[in-house]
């Protein structure tokens, strides 16, 4: 009777159209601090510091020092070398991959992807640590072959990054080949095409614009590591371990500042142009869409299997040989099996440091989740320059590389005059850093479930005066919720393996696991690095896995956490 009052009575329907516009402005002044304190304020920190000499006045010195130097520069060469290198070789075994996942018959297809996929459940150096295993001074396979191949360097770094960027590239490759158009592939067939003619005039084009948006985001993700650097990387040096370097080993924080902007600006560009691909691609599924009809072909089917038994293999090896090193007592001097490495940590905080990782990973989701669902709610029903200003600073987080809003974490939160200096070297400050640091996508995904939601619910619910926050609980979210799910498990996964943006900001008390395994190699201590990287894989996939049988229990069975 209430509701039929307020929908009659047009004065209470304007005022509640009133509130609810206030109260939209105060959620969007909220996330605009939020974006500001957490984003924009430390990028201009960074940017500022680049411009300060010695002497405290602005100056280009940094700049003229950094590009006058030959060894800095030829780290800039490294980088993109290394980068161009393994995004072509990333880009090459992801569509060979995801090729034969969408036009061929092969059998476990659902095994090969969660086997492809398994390196998001790792921190990005597990690569570095299984290939050090297999390859290094004291490896596996130079110890048994005689090989005398060292994989410190180069080579080094495209193989354990193109492990890290593979399931990256799947993702976006599997799912843009998925929308294969049966009719277009039989009137090229009735044509008397070729299939390698038809792969070439009707697959590729076909799935280009998820070819160009998986080679961005390969190099973007490639670019920005660390974790493979710092272990395997060697001599060959690049612009992520050059920041460490430069603030952490000798304390140039100004010329810091000068590196973090060089790595910012391609990675920046990628982002960009990944963004720009993915709003001109146009829809490929129409109302006359027909799935693709797979058909078995011996040959073809026998050729696609040994590649992706190939791939996965070595995807199975690295990982599998990480996992047996942190059953050896020492690698390589004591190779007896024991369970020594996760009965006895090595550092004095034991197991501390995994506890650490998993509160802040779900402090990361929590707060990552709540704050990109609130700025998306804010962009999708505002209107205007507020809302695309704001738009834009919630998708710039996209573009910044983890260890440059580390750094900018550091001019800002600890100078003793910021009041929020309380915050640097606690798990709240990681937690914040990492929920900003992979901001833009679960903004991105947010906006794109509320676009999904027909206006329609909001009319009706106003029409019977519920406010806007009723609407929002009652009917928006439970609509939702599986998107928010979804994204809650990313954000959780990459505050689980995530280094580069925590590098800078743990203390003593708030280390976490990705970071013990950087100091236990550095150690020399392989078979405890390899024992808590394990550690960190298998406590992201336990939790996985009962978020999963959850949604199971409650009715949920096919829907999927990840990808």
């Amino acid at each position: 009777m209430t509701s039929m009052l307020k929908a009659s009575n047009p004065a209470i329907l304007l005022t509640s159209r009133i509130d609810d516009r206030k109260l939209l402005l105060v959620f969007g002044v909220l996330i605009s601090v939020l974006l500001v304190l957490f984003v924009a304020y430390p990028l201009w920190t960074i940017f500022r510091m680049s411009f300060i000499s010695p002497q405290g006045g602005w100056s280009l010195n940094n700049y003229v020092i950094f590009f006058s130097e030959p060894r800095l520069v030829g780290i800039v060469f490294n980088t993109f070398a290394m980068t161009i290198t393994t995004t072509i070789l990333t880009l090459s075994l992801a569509y060979l991959f995801s090729y034969a996942m969408v036009h061929s018959a092969i059998p476990f297809k659902h095994t090969w992807i969660l086997i492809a996929l398994s390196p998001l459940f790792a921190p990005s150096l597990i690569h570095a640590l299984g290939f050090q295993f297999l390859l290094g001074r004291n490896g596996l396979l130079n110890m048994a072959f005689n090989l005398g191949f060292s994989i410190y360097g180069f080579w080094g770094l495209v193989f354990s990054n193109t492990l890290y960027a593979f399931p990256h590239a799947v993702l976006i490759l599997r799912a843009s080949l998925a929308f294969a158009d049966q009719r277009t592939y039989e009137s090229a067939t009735m044509l008397g095409a070729s299939g390698w003619r038809i792969f070439r005039t009707v697959t590729v084009p076909a799935s280009r614009y998820g070819l160009m948006s998986a080679a961005f985001i390969v190099f973007a993700v490639t670019i920005t590591d660390f974790g493979n650097a710092i272990i395997i990387g060697g001599n060959y040096k690049v612009l992520a371990t050059e920041i460490y370097t430069q603030v952490v080993g000798q304390a140039n924080f100004n010329l810091g500042a000068v590196v973090s902007m060089v790595l910012l600006f391609p990675t920046a560009i990628a982002i960009s142009l990944e963004r720009w691909i993915t709003k001109r691609q146009p829809a490929l599924v129409t109302e006359k869409f027909v799935p693709l009809q797979v058909k078995p072909r011996r040959i073809f089917d026998t050729i696609m299997l040994i590649c992706v038994g190939l791939i996965c293999t070595a995807i199975i090896t690295v990982i599998g040989i990480v996992i047996y090193a942190s059953l050896v007592r020492l690698w390589p001097y004591s190779m007896e099996l024991t369970l020594r490495n996760y009965l006895e940590p090595e550092l004095q905080n034991g197991f501390e440091p995994l506890l650490n990782s998993i509160w802040m990973a779900l402090m990361t989701a929590i707060l990552g989740v709540s704050v990109t669902t609130l700025a998306a709610y804010v962009v999708h029903k505002m209107s205007g320059r507020f809302s695309r200003i704001l738009y834009f600073f919630s998708i710039l987080p996209g573009a910044v590389p983890g260890m440059v809003l580390g750094l900018g974490y550091i001019f800002v939160f600890n100078n003793p005059a910021n009041p929020l200096v309380f915050l640097y070297g606690s798990l709240l400050l990681l937690s914040i850093c990492t929920s900003y640091h992979f901001h833009a996508q679960g903004f991105l995904t947010a906006i794109t479930s509320f676009k999904q939601v027909s206006a329609v619910f909001d009319e009706a619910s106003a029409m019977l005066g519920g406010s806007m926050v009723r609407t929002l609980r009652k009917v928006t979210l439970s609509i939702i919720w599986p998107s928010l799910v979804r994204s809650s498990v990313f954000f959780f996964m990459q505050a689980m393996v995530t280094l580069s943006a925590v590098i800078f900001l743990f203390s003593p008390a708030s280390t976490v696991a990705s970071v013990v395994v950087v100091q236990l190699e550095d150690y020399g201590d392989m078979s405890a690095a390899a024992a808590f990287a394990t550690l960190i894989m298998l406590s992201v996939i336990a939790i996985l896995t009962m978020l999963q049988g959850l949604m199971r229990l409650i009715g949920f069975r096919n829907m999927s956490l990840i990808g």
